[in-house]
């Protein structure tokens, strides 16, 4: 394995990241969560996924 791959490779493909965030926020990703049964890290990750890449190509 080259030194660019090796720098890439995680051995976790998640690491744990704490964010405050307001309260009003946290509301509507729960009432969305208990709405469709969605996991709310998953409607997190999907959300900053979406974000990232649509900021991404400006």
């Amino acid at each position: 394995m080259t030194a660019d791959k090796a720098k890439d490779h995680c051995t976790d493909p998640t690491q744990e990241l704490s964010v405050k965030i307001p309260c009003r926020l946290v509301e509507r990703i729960e009432a969305h969560a208990k709405a469709t049964g969605a996991d709310i890290t998953g409607i997190i990750i999907e959300a900053l996924d979406i974000f990232l890449r649509e900021h991404k190509n400006r």
